[in-house]
This record gives C-alpha cells, sequence and structure tokens, in this order.
C-alpha cells in the first residue's frame, strides 16, 4: 500500500513528539555557539557532553540512537548543527575534532539574540555559496530535505523502517494467501538460514514429519544434532490462546523436551504470553509480526531493490 505525503508527515510528526526532550539540529545552533563565546578551543565530545547538561536530558535520553543504531541521536543532532554553522563561518576548525568561534559567530550571537536556525544562516554569504554549491539539477528536493527537525540520517532512517514496514506487512499477507503448506516451506527456509535443523533436507523431512501431540516438527538446534526444538506452526486468523499454548506444553513434557517454538501468522494472547514466561520448558512465542520480521533480516521471502551506501571522510587519511 502507497503511503500518502500526509500520512508520512503524520508519522514524522508522532515520531517528532516521542522525541520532543531531544532538541532538533536547529534548536541547537545558537547554544552550541554560545558555548563558544570564551573564545577558546572547544572539543566535539565536551560540547555534547556540556549541551546534553544544559537541556536536562537523561541518561537514557542520551544513550538513544538512531533507528539504524549506526550512532546516538543527540550526538548526531549536535554535529549536524556544528556543520552547518561552521559552513556559515561562524566557527572555524582549526584541527580535528576542535572548533573555535569566529568574528562572524560573535557578531551574530549579538543580531539573533533569540535563535539561530538555517533560516539566519542563509544571511551568511559563505553558506549560501555552500547551500549553492551543493545543489545540482536533480537536488530540487534538498531544501526541503534539510529543512525539518531531523537531520539526513534521522529521514534516511526514517525512510528506510517506513520501506520496511510495508515489506513486512506485504510479506504477511502472500503467506496468508497461500496455501497451508506454504507456512511450513518459510519455516525451513528460515531456521535452516538462521542456522538451525541442519540441512534444508533434513529441516524439510523434520517439520510437518511428526504431528503428534501438538508437535509438527523436530529440528537440530546445531548441526551435529546434541540438542533438538520441538515446533509447531498454525496459520491462524484469531489470537492463539493459553489452551494451545498448554496443549504444545504438554506435548513437550510427554518428549522430556525442554526447547519448543510455536509459530503463527496471527498473534497471541496476554494470558499466552504469560504463561510461557511462568514455565519451566523454554517455548519461544513468534507471531506474524516477530516472523515477518525475522524474515526481512534474513532475507527470505525478500530481493534487494537498491542499496545506498553512506560515507563520510575520513579523517585518518588526511593527517
Amino acid at each position: 500500500m502507497e503511503r500518502t505525503p500526509g500520512q508520512l508527515c503524520l508519522m514524522c510528526d508522532v515520531d517528532e513528539r516521542k522525541n520532543m526532550a531531544i532538541p532538533d539540529f536547529q534548536s541547537l545552533m545558537r547554544p552550541l555557539l554560545e558555548e563558544h563565546k570564551d573564545g577558546r578551543e572547544h572539543v566535539n565530545r565536551e560540547l555534547v557532553a556540556v549541551l546534553a547538561e544544559r537541556f536536562g536530558l537523561t541518561e537514557d535520553e542520551r544513550r538513544e540512537m538512531l533507528p539504524s543504531g549506526g550512532a546516538r541521536l543527540f550526538d548526531n543532532r549536535v554535529g549536524w548543527a556544528k556543520t552547518h554553522i561552521l559552513k556559515a563561518g561562524l566557527l572555524c576548525a582549526p584541527r580535528r575534532a576542535i572548533s573555535k568561534i569566529t568574528d562572524i559567530g560573535i557578531k551574530a550571537l549579538r543580531d539573533y539574540p533569540d535563535r539561530i536556525d538555517l533560516k539566519v544562516l542563509q544571511e551568511f554569504e559563505d553558506y549560501r555559496e555552500f547551500r549553492t554549491v551543493r545543489r545540482s539539477p536533480d537536488e530540487e528536493y534538498s531544501e526541503v530535505a534539510t529543512t525539518p527537525s531531523k537531520t539526513p540520517e534521522e529521514l534516511l532512517d526514517f525512510a528506510y523502517l517506513e520501506v520496511r514496514k510495508q515489506v513486512e506487512s506485504d510479506l504477511l499477507e502472500q503467506i496468508k494467501n497461500n496455501p497451508p503448506l506454504f507456512l511450513e516451506k518459510v519455516v525451513v527456509d528460515l531456521v535452516v538460514t538462521m542456522g538451525y535443523g541442519g540441512s534444508r533436507k533434513d529441516a524439510g523431512e523434520a517439520i510437518g514429519k511428526s504431528g503428534d501431540e501438538g508437535i509438527d516438527g523436530i529440528i537440530k538446534e546445531d548441526p551435529l544434532g546434541l540438542d533438538i526444538i520441538y515446533l509447531q506452526a498454525k496459520r491462524w486468523e484469531g489470537p492463539v490462546g493459553r489452551p494451545e499454548i498448554q496443549k504444545f506444553a504438554g506435548a513437550l513434557q510427554g518428549q522430556r523436551a525442554k526447547k519448543g517454538i510455536f509459530i503463527t501468522t496471527s498473534s497471541f494472547t496476554s494470558d499466552a504470553l504469560d504463561y510461557v514466561s511462568k514455565i519451566e520448558t523454554k517455548i519461544i512465542l513468534i507471531d506474524g509480526i516477530r516472523l515477518t520480521k525475522l524474515m526481512f533480516d534474513y532475507g527470505i521471502g525478500v530481493a534487494s531493490s537498491s542499496v545506498y551506501e553512506v560515507k563520510r571522510i575520513d579523517s585518518d587519511y588526511f593527517t
């Protein structure tokens, strides 16, 4: 299903409200510049720590990562705030990871006492030149992409998660629209790719072979078969409740088994989830959402469409 621009904006707003305690990168520009008004050289990591304290961020907020997990969210926003004011000539970088205020920056603090953001930076010739050099005929979207409160990395991560969410939803629909035996093929491919079940032939023979006492299959936990895992896979529409899980747990006890995986294309009731958290037997519940996430992560039923490689300057190369 294709999402409209309005839907995407709404979802951006929801995500933004979640991170309201963490200032956006434009709101960090003037405070970052103020930390340089003493005229001294400042180290990046110290600036991040000082600004975090200034905005009263909790330890959890300081540690919050970008959706990709590639960097801390606040650090990333401070980094982009610094990049933009550097390009405007308000700061200079005498050495790697070091910054110092310029005469233009001191004047900017006087001229713009309330806020410095991208709109203000357009008043500076160096920044206008920087923006002009970056622009090419196919970059008409670039001005819009850098205007919101999110940094480019955040926008990329958000777009990726939106695409991923839609693909996972489509995967679940495809499984439900195929015959029941198709779920068996999905499970075989997934467990083998994840490193369980031995060979694909072994896993294929093991799953769907038993069918005794609520057990659909038995797979090897390791290639040598030193331990085994019992499986139950059901393509259901309604939630799977506690009675079904109790039946599966009883079947495991009958086999003196300690590990089991129950897979469904639907979901599990709260009673079912509570039950498995209290019993001694280790049972992993995989619902439709988790199943498609695993399929996406391990490349089952999906193919690469586009690959974007994000690069950064290798500072070591220039030292």
